[in-house]
């Protein structure tokens, strides 16, 4: 995350929240780059014959944004936290459309990279891994959205802290026992 003018993305946020439409114009340009990068970051982890492009994956996540006319976000961290969500969403989506598309088209590939699974990345179905996110939601719903927060949102242990209102040791503690297990789920998967 880069830490540029924190304190305006908040005040645009607030301004936003309380139905002022022109700070989205003006918090538009701040955050676009950094929507793009966390999209141009997970993009990089999938196969070589994707069809999704960076600036489309940011332009259908802006839309989304349009479309809620005012969210509840109390800080920058929070904002970057549900583009995330919806990153994720964008992608999943993209990859049950492939999936169905009507010349097979073929399932979206991402492959988890070591800073997530702690072994050799090796192409993992973004599929796959959304229903294995599911399956932790479901047990555990707090190393569910770490895991959400960390690899779609590329949030730091600090700012993924600060998100769940945990401190930084629980995270990486739910961090650690998420990646083994969707390194279980998913390696059971194939």
């Amino acid at each position: 995350m880069t830490p540029e003018l924190p304190q305006d993305i908040t005040g645009l946020l607030v301004a936003w929240n309380s139905g002022d439409e022109e700070a989205l114009k003006d918090l538009i340009p701040i955050v676009y780059p950094e929507i793009r990068r966390i999209a141009r970051r997970h993009l990089g982890r999938r196969t070589a014959d994707h069809t999704l492009e960076s600036a489309a994956v940011a332009n259908e996540a802006y839309l989304k944004l349009i479309r809620v006319r005012g969210i509840g976000c109390e800080s920058r961290v929070h904002f970057f936290a549900l583009c995330a969500q919806m990153i994720r969403r964008i992608l999943v989506d993209h990859a049950r459309r492939s999936r169905y598309a009507k010349r097979g088209g073929g399932a979206m590939q991402v492959p988890l990279d070591e800073t997530l699974l702690g072994t050799r990345a090796r192409g993992v179905e973004v599929l796959a891994l959304d229903e294995a996110l599911a399956a932790l939601s479901k047990i555990d719903p707090r190393k569910g959205r770490v895991v959400e927060l960390r690899y779609f949102g590329g949030l730091s242990v600090d700012e993924t802290a600060e998100v769940l209102q945990i401190a930084p040791e629980t995270v990486m503690r739910d961090w650690k026992m998420a990646k083994t297990w969707l390194f279980r789920q998913l390696t059971s998967m194939q």
